[in-house]
């Protein structure tokens, strides 16, 4: 990847994001000291816009990788491909960010295959070093390299999980969903809906994450309830966008889904 193209992965404007609990400095002095990151918390509750945000305020380009169980090390590192008679090689997201010192994040990191996690190791302790096998190759990380990872622990099976000899390497913040006052606040300004409507929501949205442990193995997240307000604001009656974006998602059970339109009715 060239230094032209390494710059569509900046990102020019600022994602809009509201600091909870000190993760921003937390961030800032980790990248200062080189430390890989792991963002731990719930489906929706602002981890990838968080890196977003601090990409913008790092002025660093941000390599997303959204991991699945096909992923490979080739994949992430890169492979020589066939271009008319030559053969070239293509490096991958993660050589890419390691060149270029970019942010590579890892998106849902336990969902990619063991033997893939294990290439990102050298990059997560003192050597910050990937080897290229392929190509006979080391590449070290430049000082404004950062690993950033992310997972759901409360969706986890026991065979889908980070090994302690990963998790160890790397300083971990943990996220939930937003107080009340700063949820609404996001679901009014990202939703487009008045201020009531907004907090109508993200109390529909705390009495169904309440139903977790009860038949629902996830809460409603912060980004279901931002979909639910666009609706609003696009003209769908407020109990239909419910449905639609909160009761329909997230469960498939008829009792589950009847209670969640008990507490939608019950609030609106």
């Amino acid at each position: 990847m060239s230094e032209r193209a390494i710059e569509e992965y900046r990102i020019a404007e600022e994602p809009f994001y509201i600091a909870v609990a000190g993760e921003v400095e937390l961030f800032e002095a980790a990248h200062a000291a080189r430390l890989p990151v792991m963002l731990k918390g719930p489906t929706g509750c602002g981890k990838t816009r968080f890196v977003e945000h601090m990409a913008w305020r790092l002025r660093r380009p941000l390599i997303t990788v959204a991991c699945h169980e096909d992923l490979s090390a080739t994949d992430l590192v890169g492979r020589f491909l066939l271009e008319g008679e030559e053969t070239v090689w293509h490096d991958g997201p993660l050589t890419a960010a390691v060149r270029h010192g970019a942010i590579c994040y890892l998106d849902e990191v336990v969902e990619a295959r063991k033997d893939t996690i294990v290439i990102i190791h050298p990059l997560t302790d003192d050597r910050r070093r990937l080897p290229v096998e392929k190509r006979g190759t080391i590449l070290d990380a430049p000082p404004d390299f950062l690993l950033v990872v992310s997972y759901n622990p409360g969706y986890q099976s026991v065979l889908k999980d980070l090994k302690q000899s990963t998790r160890q390497r790397f300083v971990a913040i943990e996220f939930d969903y937003p107080p009340p006052e700063m949820e609404a606040e996001i679901v009014r300004r990202e939703g487009g809906v008045d201020a009531g409507t907004a907090r109508d929501l993200v109390q529909i949205g705390a009495k169904i994450r309440n139903l977790r442990g009860h038949g629902l193995e996830e809460g409603v997240s912060t980004r279901l309830l931002i979909y639910a307000a666009q609706l609003i604001a696009g003209g769908i009656p407020p109990t239909r966008a419910a449905e639609v974006a909160l009761c329909s998602p997230i469960t498939d059970d008829r009792e589950l889904q009847r209670s969640i339109r008990e507490i939608v009715t019950t609030v609106i």
